[in-house]
């Protein structure tokens, strides 16, 4: 009977302690909406402190309520509550309410312009981790699978994520040389007034096991503050300066052999999700290989 009662009480507290883990908390917000973006239900709040939680700053959100996604326009002043789950890994607004819509006129209309699916990618100037200087126009003829970070970042589900899930892509990729030898990752950061050649060298180590070799497919870069504007603009990334840190979207382009954007990603993916859109892109290499060496037969 002993036994029973503390099995017993051992599996409540482990329930409880499990409950705990996952259990949603809420915080207040007051902010202005500076974007919205009905594709990816989020919108892009300025908003103060949100006590207990996070320091004030710009940072995007889901909404889950599609009425309130509908009526929130740029320039709206809104109260919110912001839900968290999983040790505020997971966020999202709730109970979002419009206190003052006098901004709408004023606010600037539409989303960041970004190439479209199919357009060409500009050349673009790039520093990478070992100081050499390239352009991506010089990937062509491989499937590029691009994120942007900084290294500095402390929010775990934007840059420490897509860094992560990128080194097992690169993992999966290595296992056959002629991937590796058809395929580029790239990570290009947007703070480069920290984020020099030797602070990228030992960030990207970090993610391939410490061994440089692993350069020579997954780039870490950067560009000088002119080029990373116009950049930035034309793959739809927004990022804002606040003090000693960055809030910013998260961007993924998947670049087709030809030098054409392929695909985007905002927050929703997964790392499986982008191997295989990459690989999609690399069997274009391979088929066009093949038929090369056919004609020169």
């Amino acid at each position: 009977m002993i036994v029973k009662r503390t099995l017993w009480f051992m599996l409540v507290l482990l329930l409880i302690v499990v409950g705990c883990q996952h259990k949603e908390k809420r915080y207040k917000l007051h902010g202005q909406v500076l974007e919205k973006d009905p594709a990816s239900n989020e919108v892009t709040v300025d908003h103060q402190e949100i006590p207990g939680f996070m320091a004030a700053m710009t940072m995007p959100y889901e909404v889950k309520d599609a009425d309130a996604m509908r009526e929130m326009q740029p320039g709206d002043v809104i109260e919110a509550d912001v839900a968290t789950a999983n040790g505020g890994k997971d966020y999202w607004l709730e109970h979002v309410r419009i206190t003052d819509r006098s901004g709408r006129q004023s606010a600037k209309v539409g989303t960041v312009h970004h190439l479209d699916i199919g357009e060409p990618v500009p050349d673009f100037p790039l520093t990478n981790q070992d100081g050499k200087t390239f352009k991506l126009g010089d990937l062509r003829g491989k499937a590029v699978l691009m994120g942007f970070i900084y290294t500095r970042c402390p929010m775990p589900n934007f840059c420490p994520r897509l860094s992560s899930q990128f080194s097992k892509i690169n993992e999966d990729l290595s296992k056959t040389p002629d991937d590796l030898n058809r395929t580029q990752l790239l990570s290009v950061s947007f703070d480069p007034k920290y984020d020099t050649a030797p602070v990228l060298r030992k960030y990207g180590l970090a993610y391939l096991d410490n061994n440089p070799a692993g350069f020579s497919h997954w780039e870490f870069a950067s560009t000088d503050p002119a080029d990373l504007r116009n950049l930035a603009e034309a793959f739809g990334l927004e990022f804002f300066e606040e003090g000693n840190q960055i809030s910013h979207t998260m961007v993924i382009v998947l670049i087709a052999p030809d030098g054409k954007v392929a695909k985007y990603w905002g927050t929703e993916w997964t790392a499986a999700e982008l191997e295989d859109a990459l690989r999609k892109e690399m069997r274009t290499v391979k088929t066009a290989a093949i038929s090369e060496e056919r004609t020169g037969q």
